[in-house]
């Protein structure tokens, strides 16, 4: 991939839609993709988890998950099996979370797959989930749990520090600093200031 000399942000899901949430960093020598989700609702919709990646999966450095649900990491065990080998950077929230929600994905999917085989409905012969619950225990190896407030090196040249979103367990604002010393914020989704189990968004 070719990398370009200023950093650009490209919105790859959740455009003109609140799911599928996807969005590439690339800066200097490293790609990045912050969230990583599944499109759901309707039919068009969903048919977007079947195209290619927009981008070829091996050649991203790094992936960041803001949060657990489905439609912010339910598209990483597909991304694996497209050839992605890198780590994912959560929350220890977010990791104990996404180890019960991907496998379930998996779940459903085979069970969708076997739905549509026995009702005779699927552009797929025979229909075939697009990832299985074994693919989504796979990648499940490759997180890698991050504190808030952590600064890390992701990548060359990319720092990445979570700070609390307050929208479920593990949930996080992405703060990414760039060697050229530009800052770009991923604010995921964000929760109430006042909750009586999650401390409220960082300021």
């Amino acid at each position: 991939m070719t990398r370009p000399g200023s950093p650009i942000l490209q919105f790859l899901g959740a455009a003109r839609t609140v799911t599928g949430s996807r969005f590439l960093v690339s800066a200097g020598e490293s790609s990045i993709l912050i969230d990583c989700g599944l499109y759901q609702g309707e039919r068009e919709l969903r048919e977007r988890n079947w195209a290619d990646f927009p981008v070829p999966p091996g050649e991203l450095d790094a992936v960041v998950l803001t949060h657990a649900h489905v439609d912010h990491c339910g598209y990483l065990p597909a991304l694996v099996v497209a050839g992605f080998r890198g780590r994912v950077f959560v929350t220890p929230g977010t990791a104990a979370l996404v180890n019960i929600v991907l496998p379930d994905s998996g779940h459903l999917q085979e069970e969708e797959a076997e739905y549509a085989s026995q009702h005779g409905f699927s552009r797929h012969r025979p229909p075939r989930p697009l990832y299985t619950e074994n693919d989504a225990r796979s990648c499940l190896t490759q997180l890698c749990p991050v504190d808030f407030n952590a600064r890390t090196e992701i990548a060359s040249g990319v720092n990445l520090t979570f700070q609390r979103a307050g929208h479920i367990l593990g949930a996080a604002s992405a703060h990414l600093e760039l060697d050229n010393g530009e800052t770009i914020v991923f604010s995921g989704d964000l929760g109430r200031s006042q909750h009586p189990l999650l401390l409220p968004p960082a300021a």
